[in-house]
């Protein structure tokens, strides 16, 4: 995450940032050379030169991924503002991968749980979310779209279960996924606390602020299914965590030097500023 967190508008991270961030978070130099290694070895990067003096470069595959967690995000703020209510529709994903074909299976069930979804039997997922799109892609890059059926329904009943809120109580951890949310929250009020307060501070201190808080957010909202408010318990700890998080990134804006951002950062500090600009209209 602190590498992925790291990558600016050129695809780069470099090395001397890498380290003094990882530094000041408590990591040793050996686990960001570790970190590295592995990176590079499964093809996330590439590497240049030597040392603190040296480059990572993120491939395409990479840095194209970071777009669908903004996108995630975006909606997760227009669901706390009201504006992506449910409209009752289920979203199901069916799909029968043969054996031979085990690891684009294993991949397409973790693609379709990341994007939200919950196992109701061996093969078929279910989404309270319009997600046909990352679906159909997932499922064309791991070469088993013809095995995939989608469809949508507004009854949707398991054993004696029908009530919406019950169902999705059934399929999903709310409780952990409110835990993660609770802690992000706990992270979060007290850079929110420096961000807003008198003293000064500098380039690196914000930079790893901004891993923190972007470690901690991506921890949260990742395995979050985003389920809409009427589906989930009132009130919901997601909302409060994403508030903070919407004013944190607004402190850090307002303190930029000026400086080129990571990816990331930029990404996110959009989508908050568009949350805020909706919440004042």
């Amino acid at each position: 995450m602190l590498v992925h967190a790291l990558i600016r508008e050129d695809g780069t991270v470099g090395a001397d940032e890498l380290y003094t961030v990882a530094n000041i978070l408590g990591m040793s130099d050996q686990q960001v050379r570790l970190c590295v290694k592995r990176l590079v070895a499964e093809g996330r990067f590439t590497h240049e030169g030597r040392g603190r003096k040296a480059k990572l470069h993120a491939t395409a595959d990479t840095t194209r991924a970071l777009a669908p967690n903004a996108d995630f995000l975006r909606h997760a703020f227009q669901q706390d503002a009201g504006l992506a209510p449910w409209d009752g529709v289920w979203h199901l994903a069916a799909f029968a991968v043969p054996e031979s074909a085990r690891t684009a299976r294993d991949a397409l069930r973790e693609t379709l749980v990341h994007l939200g979804g919950a196992p109701l039997q061996g093969g078929l997922y279910v989404c309270a979310n319009t997600w046909e799109p990352y679906v159909e892609e997932a499922a064309h890059r791991l070469g088993a779209h013809g095995t995939l059926t989608l469809l949508t329904t507004t009854d949707l009943r398991r054993g004696g279960t029908q009530e919406p809120a019950e169902l999705a109580r059934r399929l999903w951890p709310l409780q952990e996924i409110a835990d993660r949310y609770h802690r992000l929250s706990r992270i979060a009020q007290p850079r929110l606390d420096r961000l807003t307060g008198p003293a000064s501070l500098s380039s690196s201190a914000l930079l790893t602020i901004a891993v923190e808080l972007a470690t901690e957010l991506t921890r949260a909202i990742e395995p979050d299914p985003l389920l809409p408010p009427q589906l989930l318990p009132q009130p919901w700890p997601g909302t409060q965590a994403r508030g903070l998080i919407a004013r944190c990134w607004a402190a850090l804006h307002e303190r930029d030097h000026g400086e080129a951002g990571p990816v990331l950062f930029r990404l996110y500090a959009d989508v908050t500023r568009e949350a805020a600009a909706r919440a004042t209209h």
